[in-house]
C-alpha cells in the first residue's frame, strides 16, 4: 500500500465537471493498493499518516499533526502508484490491486480516517478524476507499507 501525502492549503477532486470533494488546509492523500494489502496494512498506514507532525507550530517548527490544526483530508484512489516502468516505455499495472479488493480497502481506509477526521472528503473509485491542489511548502511524504 502506498500513500502519497501532500500538505495543502486547498484541494479538490472533480468528476464529470462536478466537484465531488473539496478541502481547505489539510492533506491530499493519493492511495495505491496492491493485491497483497490487508486491513492490517491499512491500519498501520492510516495511523502513521494521522500522526504525522508536519504542520508548523507557533515557533515555525513542523511539530503539529492534522488533528492539532483541525485539518481536513481528501482521499483519492490512484492505482497508477503501482506502475512498473522497469521494461520499455509503457507502464505495467499488474502490481496494482484488483478493483474489487482495492475498492473494499479504499472504503475501509475512508471509514478509518473518518473515525478521527469526520470531515474527510473523497474522490470516486475507478472514475476519471481531475485533482487540483495548492501544495503547502511544498511538503510531500510517501508512505509505503513495504518500508514499515
Amino acid at each position: 500500500m502506498k500513500f502519497v501525502i501532500q500538505r495543502v492549503t486547498e484541494a479538490s477532486v472533480t468528476v464529470d465537471s462536478t466537484i465531488i470533494g473539496e478541502i481547505q488546509k489539510g492533506f491530499l492523500v493519493l492511495i495505491g493498493i496492491s493485491d497483497s494489502d490487508t486491513e492490517e496494512t491499512a491500519d498501520k498506514l492510516v495511523k502513521k499518516m494521522l500522526g504525522l507532525r508536519i504542520f508548523e507550530d507557533h515557533d515555525g517548527k513542523t511539530n503539529l499533526s492534522l488533528t492539532d490544526v483541525e485539518g481536513n483530508l481528501l482521499l483519492v484512489s490512484q492505482f497508477t502508484l503501482y506502475a512498473n516502468c522497469r521494461k520499455g516505455n509503457r507502464p505495467s499495472f499488474i502490481e496494482a490491486g484488483k478493483p474489487e479488493k482495492a475498492n473494499a480497502l479504499y472504503e475501509y481506509i475512508i471509514e478509518k480516517c473518518r473515525a478521527t477526521i469526520p470531515r474527510a472528503q473523497t474522490g470516486k473509485f475507478g472514475a476519471e478524476m481531475k485533482v487540483r491542489l495548492v501544495n503547502d511548502g511544498p511538503f510531500t511524504i510517501i508512505l509505503d507499507s513495504r518500508d514499515m
